[in-house]
Formats: structure tokens, sequence, C-alpha cells
């Protein structure tokens, strides 16, 4: 169990730093992603970033990930899809076009705040605060290995071990601090896990603490 995402990552940093990094890249999976990658971009004196890829829903349980669709567009079913109730060819372009617009939403307010990171050449950290069925972590590294880095690494505090397996062939390594066989919900292993705000990621961006982080280093001074 973390505390929260902070803490998490300060865990998931540890091992990263005997690693030799060429160059380091910390791309965060916004939302709640983007707060581990912070933390993980300065212990590693990295670049922080985003990489933004959404997961498709399930028609009457979104919360259950049929597939992702990556910043270029590039649809990712998961094996059983079609098999879900409610999803055939029509609803796969509606949540398409759907996500497709929250990606590009998100692509103007970030982007106006950081630019992409040139990833070519370097060690590229992709990190979130848990995966559970990997669809948008692998709709990411599509993405990512498309642009040529040295390696890639996926760092994570939580994650499923089936769910690891299917990311191994897509990366250079996997640094996974918790893999439980039972597994309900990235949340359960978290005493806090609230809600991250656009707002938050954008200040995260910008190397400023959020508000609630800046009372609390106040606190400890």
């Amino acid at each position: 169990m973390f505390e929260n995402r902070e803490e998490a990552a300060l865990q998931l940093a540890s091992p990263l730093k005997i690693r030799k990094l060429k160059d380091p890249l910390v791309l965060g999976i916004p939302r709640g992603g983007v707060v581990t990658a912070a933390i993980l971009a300065r212990e590693l004196g990295g670049e922080l970033d985003v990489v933004l890829s959404r997961k498709l829903r399930a028609p009457y349980q979104p919360e259950l990930a049929i597939g992702a669709i990556g910043e270029d567009g590039e649809v990712y079913l998961s094996p059983f899809a079609r098999a879900v109730p409610g999803v055939n060819e029509e609803y796969i372009r509606k949540e398409r076009d759907h996500q497709i617009a929250e990606i590009e939403r998100r692509r103007k307010l970030f982007r106006a705040v950081k630019p992409a990171a040139d990833v070519s050449g370097r060690s590229v950290v992709v990190t979130d605060d848990g995966i559970a069925t990997g669809s948008t972590m692998l709709a990411a590294l599509h993405v990512l290995n498309a642009r040529k880095p040295n390696e890639i690494i996926v760092a994570v505090p939580v994650a499923p071990p089936d769910t690891l397996e299917k990311i191994r062939p897509m990366c250079s390594h996997v640094e996974c601090l918790l893999a439980p066989a039972y597994f309900a919900a990235i949340s359960q292993f978290y005493s806090d896990f609230r809600q991250i705000e656009d707002e938050e990621v954008v200040l995260l961006l910008r190397g400023e603490q959020p508000p609630h982080e800046a009372v609390k280093a106040r606190a400890q001074t």
C-alpha cells in the first residue's frame, strides 16, 4: 500500500537510479501519471513531458477498457473487445472520435505550456500511477516506438502480472514495485488516490508545485 502518488514515485525512483540512462526523458500519462512522472524526472535528473493516449470505454461499463487510442489516431483493441455487448464498428468509430477530441483538447492545453519533447535517441521512462488492463500504456508505447528512442522503460508502482507480460515485448525494461495476483483497481493500493485535474498537470509541466504540495513543503520547513 502506498500513501500517495508522490510516495510511490519516490520508491519507484530508487531502482531506476542505478540504471545508466541516456539523456533521460520521463513521460507521464495524464493525469495521475504526471504526478508520478514529475517526481521521477526530478529524482533522475530528467526532462518531464506527457504522452497522450486514451482508453476506449466499453458500452455501459465506462471503467472497462476495450482498447485505446494514441496521439497518432491509431486504435488498439483488446482481444476481448468485440465480444463485449454493444461493441460494433459504429460504436468503435464514435468512441474513437470522442477520445480523439479529448486528446486534441489536452494537446492544446498542455502543449501551450510545454512543446513536445524530442524522443529520438533518448532513454524514455513512461509512467503512470498504476496499470490495470494496459490498453492506454500499450497505445502510448506504439506511438513512442515509432519515434526511435534509445530505449523505453515502463515504470509503474503497481500492475497485475498478466498486464506486465503484455507490456514487456513493447519496451526495453519494466520496473514495477507491486504485481499482486489479486487486482481489482489501482486505487486499492493507495491510501490517498485523489482526483488530479488539468490545472495541476499544467503546473507540473511549468515546473511549479501545485498549491497543496506547496503548503505541505512549507509545513515541513
